[in-house]
């Protein structure tokens, strides 16, 4: 009879981990169907990380990996991982995007002030092209990572162990995932981290996993589509203007873009705290 007990115990605590590998092995698999059909009928744009067409595959992907242990197998409701109705409300969202595009911005702003930053002209070009261009590639990319990361695998963790769990797990592993971008450092490394809990932070406070992917989103456009400035180490596009840094890397964030640097982590810790005092402390998801 004990040994019986201990052994349900023991399942019941591996479940977790199992749902959450089980999670990433459909979404891997998914990927890879997905990729070898658009190879077959769209060439090498379907396995180039810097096109569009590769980053709606994994966005694809995920939302199926999402839909079947969501659904089929947990056969719980989209509140759970915040992909209701509710949370897909527009005044959630917007305040999700503004969250994101007013915290790198106004690090950004304080840097270009104190002649951290400078914006250079460049060769002329089309500036609603770029614009366009950072959208279609960074809006998939923004909500792949905010699914693969704070979707299934953060609400699993939640429901197993609270929230302050599935917060430290998921941001320490956003941060370690970023370390194969170019440039990537300790430090860029550790500040990817603090962003993890910045996104996590509007992800509980919001309940709407819209409203994190929004605020990704928006993070990476001002960075890429208004800035022209890397954007976690990689390169933009930089029609008619470029930013670029003067300060020391340790406070612009050098060549990985400000995301990376002291600036910005110092506005992430005001946001973070805003949202911990104002949400935070009273967070009961249910679901």
């Amino acid at each position: 009879m004990t040994t019986a007990s201990t052994r349900s115990k023991v399942r019941r605590s591996l479940r977790p981990f199992w749902l959450i590998v089980a999670f990433y092995v459909i979404w891997f698999l998914t990927l890879g169907v997905l990729q070898t059909i658009a190879g077959a009928l769209g060439g090498p744009a379907a396995v180039d990380t810097r096109e569009a067409l590769f980053q709606w595959l994994t966005l694809i992907s995920v939302v199926v990996a999402t839909w079947i242990m969501l659904r089929r197998v947990e056969k719980v409701p989209w509140s759970t991982v915040g992909l209701d109705r509710a949370a897909a409300a527009p005044p959630v969202i917007i305040k999700g995007a503004a969250y994101g595009a007013i915290t790198i911005g106004l690090a950004s702003m304080l840097l270009l002030a104190t002649h951290m930053l400078r914006i250079d002209r460049t060769i002329p070009g089309s500036w609603w092209g770029e614009a366009g261009h950072s959208t279609i590639v960074l809006l998939p990319a923004a909500f792949f990572e905010e699914l693969l990361i704070r979707g299934y695998a953060f609400s699993v963790l939640r429901r197993a162990g609270g929230w302050r769990l599935a917060l430290i797990v998921t941001s320490v592993v956003f941060g370690l995932l970023h370390a194969w971008n170019p440039g990537a450092d300790a430090e860029s490394i550790l500040a990817v981290v603090v962003a993890g809990f910045f996104l996590g932070a509007i992800l509980l406070a919001t309940r709407s996993l819209y409203a994190a992917g929004a605020a990704h989103f928006a993070w990476n456009w001002v960075m890429s589509g208004a800035l022209h400035i890397a954007v976690s180490g990689i390169p933009s596009r930089d029609p008619d203007y470029r930013t670029v840094e003067t300060g020391p890397d340790w406070l612009t964030g050098g060549p990985w873009g400000p995301e990376g640097g002291f600036a910005a982590v110092a506005v992430m810790f005001v946001a973070i705290f805003y949202l911990y005092a104002r949400y935070l402390r009273r967070v009961e998801w249910k679901a």
